[in-house]
């Protein structure tokens, strides 16, 4: 890993680069060799990170770091304050340096500025590449024993999963991102999660019936805390607690029954 460092450091002395990483979800025990390695090799290192634990960790890796949750504002749009990110990690670029961007959890799962650097990078000439980590959606299989290989599963954003009407299989496992935000437009620590998460038992209750359990879920970033999981009935989602960090899951209402003319087909040896 030192010798891979070096050969970074010393290309993005040559010429800019933009290295982003994430830390997975559970602080400091996701973050990988490799990432690691590319945080201390960074000239510059740039992070959103939730808890101080991994701040204090990068800062020990590379003291040359600088947070970016100094771009969020209540009443400034999201969209711009991830272009405002994504433009100051670039800013360090241009300066023909190394640069690390760090992230919590994955950094291509719901990680705007990421994305928004790495494109203008590459379209501006400079190397950039993203390396992947554990996401939430990682925790959810292993804290609620859910196998995805066995119903299927299907991930959407909640609001993108009500605005756009997508279309879904009930009888596959449903997992909706960020129930606890449904129609934040910007930071508001005062957000009433409830009126949101009552247009989506409105839509949900078309295919599922009221007393279905779902599953409020919340990975857990710390090793010596349990993860937050709260099985309610759909009906009853509204008046459950839902936070920035909750997710829904939503067990299979019924089996899919099998189809045996094509199990026939599949199984024909001629």
């Amino acid at each position: 890993m030192a010798a891979v460092a070096d050969d970074l450091s010393a290309a993005g002395k040559k010429r800019g680069e933009l290295l982003v990483v994430g830390t997975g979800y559970r602080a400091i025990g996701d973050l990988t060799l490799q990432a690691e390695s590319y945080i201390r090799a960074a000239d510059t290192v740039f992070y959103i990170l939730g808890d101080p634990l991994s701040i204090e960790h990068i800062l020990r890796i590379n003291s040359n770091a600088e947070s970016l949750l100094g771009y969020y504002g209540g009443g400034k749009s999201l969209q711009v304050s991830y272009k405002e990110m994504a433009e100051r990690i670039l800013e360090e670029v241009r300066k023909n340096i190394l640069v690390c961007a760090v992230f919590y959890g994955h950094p291509g799962v719901f990680v705007a500025p990421s994305h928004i650097a790495i494109q203008q990078a590459r379209k501006e000439g400079f190397r950039a590449r993203m390396l992947p980590a554990v996401s939430a959606e990682d925790w959810i299989f292993a804290d609620l024993g859910v196998d995805p290989g066995l119903v299927g599963c299907q991930s959407f954003e909640a609001a993108d999963f009500l605005l756009r009407s997508r279309v879904y299989d009930p009888t596959s496992l449903l997992v909706l991102w960020k129930v606890g935000v449904i129609g934040m437009t910007d930071w508001s620590p005062n957000f009433n999660a409830r009126i949101g998460a009552r247009v989506l038992v409105d839509v949900l209750i078309r295919n599922y019936s009221s007393d279905h359990e779902v599953i409020v879920y919340e990975a857990s970033p710390y090793m010596v805390c349990e993860p937050r999981i709260e099985r309610v009935a759909l009906a009853d989602l509204p008046e459950t607690k839902l936070t920035t960090y909750s997710t829904l899951v939503v067990p299979p209402a019924t089996p899919r029954p099998m189809d045996r003319d094509m199990e026939k087909r599949i199984s024909s040896r001629t």
